[in-house]
């Protein structure tokens, strides 16, 4: 893909952000959570990328997101540290897909430690695919505009009632079978 000088282009300055620097097992353990903890600056990232159609436009709401993570993890590491890494090292060593059906009462744990510590309750099986409606202060963009292309005809003749039709060359007009 070639860019011309007309694209903006966002600096390292803008793209740098700390890194949440989690493994798969803890994200595993603590996705249900975060996702609840977290909802809405997701909601919010997500709906600007749909309406924008351009991820340079919602830089800001995606740091917003890695932002709310590490204040995610930053609360569970010091108050259920534990217990999160007892349920993620029961991930990883349980099966090779990090099946949770193995690790149910490590779970439990887990859970009951962030309902106690932090107040966060572990949203019902199916809360996560369940339909919101997310409101937001952000303006909705405009439409985009359509492309002008200099060849394209000033105006195409309407097609109406009175333009002749000839008989077909090689038979009917009409479907087989009519």
């Amino acid at each position: 893909m070639s860019f011309t000088e007309d694209i903006y282009l966002p600096t390292y300055e803008d793209l740098t952000v700390q890194e949440v620097n989690i493994s798969t097992p803890y994200l595993k353990a603590a996705a249900f959570h975060l996702g609840k903890e977290c909802e809405a600056i997701n909601n919010e990232y997500m709906l600007c990328r749909k309406e924008e159609q351009d991820p340079r436009k919602c830089l800001k709401e995606g740091k917003a997101v890695t932002a709310c993570t590490l204040k995610f993890f930053q609360m569970v590491k010091s108050s259920c540290a534990d217990e999160l890494n007892t349920y993620a090292h029961c991930l990883d060593q349980s099966s090779s897909a990090m099946e949770m059906r193995f690790c149910r009462n490590t779970q439990a744990i887990f859970d009951s430690c962030m309902l106690t510590k932090l107040g966060i309750s572990r949203p019902h099986y199916g809360y996560h695919s369940e339909a919101r409606v997310h409101i937001t202060d952000r303006p909705k963009p405009p439409p985009p505009v359509p492309p002008i292309y200099a060849d394209a005809p000033l105006q195409v003749p309407p097609c109406g009632e009175g333009d002749p039709k000839y008989p077909a060359k090689y038979g009917a007009r009409l479907p087989m079978g009519s």
